[in-house]
C-alpha cells in the first residue's frame, strides 16, 4: 500500500496568500491555482482584474508542475522543433503548459501538489509562484 503526501487546502490558502501578495506589490491581478499532487484542483483565487483566459492556464500551470513534477518554463525551454519533447504542449488535450509560471511544491523531496498564475506576463507569473511558495515555506 502507499502513502501519499498531499497539500491540505489550508496549505493552498497559504500559497495562494504568499502569491497574492507579491500580485498586489507588482499591480498585477492574477489567477492562482494549487493542485494536489496528481493535479487536481484543491484551491483557485481570481483576483478582480484577472483575466478570463487567465482562469483556465492557471490550472494548466499548476497541473503541468504536479503531474510532470517540474516548472512549466523548464518544458518551455526543451520544447523545441528537433526536439524530442517538441509537442509535448499538445498532449492531454493541450493541458500541458510550456509558458512559464507553473511549479511544483515540494515537501521533503517529495512533489506535493503544484502551483500555477496566469494574468501578467511569464516572468511576472514566475515571481508571484515564487512568492506563493516562499510563504509556504516559511509558514
Amino acid at each position: 500500500m502507499q502513502t501519499i503526501k498531499r497539500l491540505s487546502h489550508a496549505e493552498a490558502q497559504i500559497l495562494i496568500a504568499g502569491a497574492r501578495d507579491k500580485a498586489m506589490q507588482i499591480g498585477v491581478p492574477m489567477c492562482i491555482s494549487i493542485v494536489d499532487e496528481s493535479g487536481n484542483l484543491i484551491a483557485f483565487e481570481r483576483m478582480d482584474g484577472g483575466k478570463v483566459h487567465s482562469i483556465q492556464l492557471s490550472m494548466d500551470k499548476a497541473f503541468t508542475a504536479a503531474s510532470a513534477r517540474k516548472a512549466t518554463h523548464e518544458y518551455n525551454a526543451a520544447c523545441t522543433p528537433g526536439s524530442l519533447v517538441f509537442g509535448i504542449h499538445t498532449a492531454l488535450g493541450g493541458r500541458i503548459s510550456v509558458v512559464g509560471g507553473g511549479f511544483p511544491v515540494v515537501v521533503d523531496g517529495e512533489v506535493v501538489g503544484g502551483i500555477g498564475l496566469s494574468s501578467g506576463t511569464p516572468q511576472q507569473d514566475m515571481e508571484c509562484a515564487e512568492a506563493g511558495l516562499a510563504a509556504f515555506a516559511s509558514a
